[in-house]
């Protein structure tokens, strides 16, 4: 019985460790989809700004309008860089989403078999009371 109780308590704890470790994870999970969040939208304000940039107007002379190209071009590059950075903050949010969903799992597969061995020692103890029970009876009949 001691076993099973000890068991029980490495169950117990592996739980709140797995329980910890999902924890820690969804933190990663929320930061990395707070970064790949910031990287889109800094990549759409950059965007818009260089295609506000290259609808201009109000241009006067040749080197104006030279030095505008070169502006919005400068600004498309800033863009696609940070595209190419939110693609890859996406694809490790998308990781760590999945690293998350583990963790779950694993602390589930924990906490089931925990309450599979907390149901099997309540069964063993209710059955060993049950025969105390029957064992006292029949002691009682057969002094009769």
């Amino acid at each position: 019985m001691k076993a099973e109780r000890d068991k029980l308590k490495r169950l117990q704890r592996l739980e709140r460790v797995r329980a910890i470790a999902k924890q820690t994870v969804a933190t990663e999970a929320a930061r990395a989809e707070g970064t790949y969040t910031q990287l889109m939208q800094l990549a759409q304000r950059t965007g818009q700004l260089a295609a506000d940039y290259a609808a201009r107007t109000d241009i006067t002379d040749g080197a104006a309008l030279r030095d505008m190209n070169r502006f919005a071009a400068g600004l498309q590059g800033i863009r696609a860089a940070t595209q190419a950075d939110a693609n890859r903050a996406q694809a490790i949010a998308d990781k760590r989403q999945q690293e998350l969903a583990i963790a779950e799992r694993r602390r589930a597969a924990v906490e089931d078999r925990a309450n599979a061995q907390a149901r099997q020692m309540a069964a063993r103890q209710s059955y060993a009371a049950l025969a105390g029970q029957i064992q006292s009876a029949k002691r009682r009949d057969s002094k009769d």
